[in-house]
């Protein structure tokens, strides 16, 4: 049997797997709660490893490999300010949402909980948070078919880049759509599981192969092509990196304050005292995952020497296929599926839901059955992941680029106000409004005009580069714009005061 043939035949067990548990949630999603948030019924390992997992795309096996691989171990501190972000958002976050939203009506989305929290009978912030989520997670997605569709061509060399796109598609399509939340949650466990044990497997085969820890940095010292002080945290590409490059890295962290695909998994846990154990197993699963990751880049450098790679991204997969026979080789292509699959299909979910619960109920002004909203769910999970796949079918690196922006457009316009949401109760619905748009605005004009290699015409209207990742200023713009305008317009009424109360001595019972 060949290697191609075992390496198919792997990867289709594998997808067989998470297309079988879409199918078995399918007969036990009941109403729009199961199908959306699981009805509030996840163990704390499901909701860790799932939260965890949806958050890590294809980055996690290819973009920060790749580029520890070409510029060393200043790359570094992306991942550092990702783990520390990831650890404040369950502490302070994850249990006060899991309450907070069930005594705010029950609240399935994040847009709903916005709207259900500040009495906004207008809904203006459902409404605006909803687009908000459908724009950003379109194109989110998009982004994981294009990693998809690579990923397929890496592991099966004669297909063409749309047919490995559109099959990738499909595949997390049919188990969204079958099972909802609870089919996502627990392939997300599988995909976790999955991806930690590829990450510490390949590098440590990898340093093995070399003749140990040491061999291998006196390896990457005597190339010639190895950038000065490559292992060097201090230092990216051969250059020490300033104090705004860092900061920059380090900011990747607030993203999670306001990541409706993350923060939606806190408040499907069954019981909130489990939170913790929650917060304990994602911490160990994000640090073993991100240092890794990084040694991955750096034993691959000194592993394929001065020859280097076509593609540094692809230093996992051809880690992989050097290091392991045909079998554990596709275990290992079947990871960086999990990593890009695990991502796509979570905000998948959410942009549906975003339709479905919000949008939907704004605007039909009528009350519609469970059942009906559930296979409404079920339609717009294919109408926007067919949208994603045609923009997709362009697979140059301009959609993966969007997904930094799209990280800060969330993080800046939802991250304030979930923190000042959960903390202080005089937070009205002009200030929640205001600082939604002011984070959103911000990004968009940073990133536009004041970063020279923008998203919106590729840099070209640069006024000044300022060199600093556009979430920093839109996080603390939208927090003082909601705290001024607060203020401004009197604070919240009584009974949103009054039902904050209620939620701090309903916190109170789960310390």
């Amino acid at each position: 049997m060949s290697d191609e043939v075992i390496t198919i035949a792997v990867v289709i067990l594998y997808f067989a797997v998470v297309i079988g548990i879409g199918y078995y949630y399918y007969h036990r999603s009941e109403n729009l709660s199961d199908y959306i948030l699981g009805g509030r019924t996840l163990n704390p390992y499901v909701t860790a490893m799932s939260a965890q997992a949806s958050d890590m795309s294809g980055w996690l096996l290819m973009g920060l490999p790749g580029s520890i691989f070409l510029c060393g171990m200043g790359k570094i501190w992306i991942g550092i300010g990702l783990a520390i972000g990831s650890y404040f958002a369950w502490l302070f976050i994850a249990k006060r949402l899991r309450i907070y939203s069930e005594k705010a009506k029950n609240s399935l989305t994040l847009s709903e909980f916005f709207e259900n929290r500040f009495h906004d009978n207008r809904n203006q912030l459902r409404t605006v948070s909803a687009i908000i989520i459908l724009v950003f997670f379109t194109v989110y997605v998009a982004s994981g078919f294009v990693s998809a569709g690579n990923v397929f061509r890496m592991i099966i060399p004669d297909i063409d880049y749309v047919p490995a796109m559109i099959l990738g598609a499909v595949i997390v399509i049919a188990y969204t759509f079958l099972g909802g939340f609870k089919a996502v949650c627990w392939t997300d466990l599988i995909q976790g599981i999955l991806m930690v044990f590829a990450l510490v497997l390949v590098p440590l085969a990898a340093i093995n192969a070399l003749g140990g820890w040491d061999n291998t940095i006196d390896i990457l010292h005597n190339m010639s092509t190895v950038p000065e002080h490559f292992e060097n945290i201090m230092y990216s590409n051969g250059t020490a990196m300033g104090v705004i490059a860092i900061i920059s890295a380090l900011a990747w962290g607030l993203g999670y304050f306001g990541m409706p695909h993350i923060v939606v998994r806190y408040t499907a846990i069954k019981n909130p005292k489990d939170l913790k154990i929650s917060r304990r197993v994602a911490t160990l699963w994000i640090v073993i995952c991100l240092a890794f990751t990084c040694i991955v880049g750096l034993v691959g450098r000194a592993y394929f020497g001065d020859a280097g790679l076509p593609n540094a991204e692809n230093v996992f997969v051809e880690l992989s296929k050097s290091l392991f026979p045909a079998a554990i080789a596709a275990v290992m292509y079947a990871a960086i599926m999990a990593a890009v699959m695990s991502t796509a299909d979570s905000q998948l979910l959410v942009a549906s839901s975003a339709v479905s619960n919000d949008l939907y109920r704004i605007f039909a002004k009528k009350e519609a059955p469970d059942g009906r909203l559930m296979w409404m769910a079920r339609g717009v999970v294919i109408l926007i992941a067919v949208i994603a796949a045609f923009l997709a079918l362009d697979s140059d690196g301009a959609i993966m680029d969007l997904v930094s922006y799209a990280w800060a457009g969330f993080g800046a316009a939802f991250g304030p106000l979930m923190i000042l949401a959960l903390f202080w109760k005089k937070v009205n619905t002009k200030g929640a409004l205001a600082g939604m748009i002011v984070g959103f605005v911000t990004i968009i004009l940073w990133n536009t005009f004041l970063i020279s290699d923008g998203i919106i015409a590729g840099g070209d209207w640069c006024l000044f580069d300022t060199g600093l990742y556009e979430l920093v200023p839109g996080f603390i713009l939208s927090f003082i714009a909601i705290v001024v305008v607060s203020k401004l317009t009197g604070y919240a009424e009584a009974d949103v005061q009054k039902e904050y109360d209620e939620y701090q001595e309903e916190l109170k019972n789960f310390q």
